[in-house]
């Protein structure tokens, strides 16, 4: 299990798009991969767990990644979240 923190920067936070954005990424990998945000954890895979957590600009998300490929997994969600999720 790997894990590392990443701040939202994308001005309108975690929206459908950018959320759908996300979960299409994480779908590519075989890994489970989760996030926390303050109470909640949410499955990355999953456009309505994502919508869920409520995320704004600013907010940091610690990603948790969980399976054989973990680590390509880990630094492509982080990658793609400091991007700006195509916004």
């Amino acid at each position: 299990m790997v894990s590392e923190k990443v701040v939202v920067k994308n001005p309108t936070g975690l929206h459908l798009r950018p959320a759908g954005v996300l979960c299409k990424e994480a779908m590519n990998y075989a890994s489970s991969i989760t996030f926390r945000f303050e109470n909640i954890t949410a499955n990355a895979k999953s456009v309505l767990s994502v919508l869920g957590a409520c995320i704004k600009t600013g907010d940091e998300l610690e990603f948790i990644c969980d399976g054989p490929d973990e680590e390509e997994a880990l630094k492509a969600i982080v990658d793609i979240v400091k991007s700006g999720l195509g916004e």
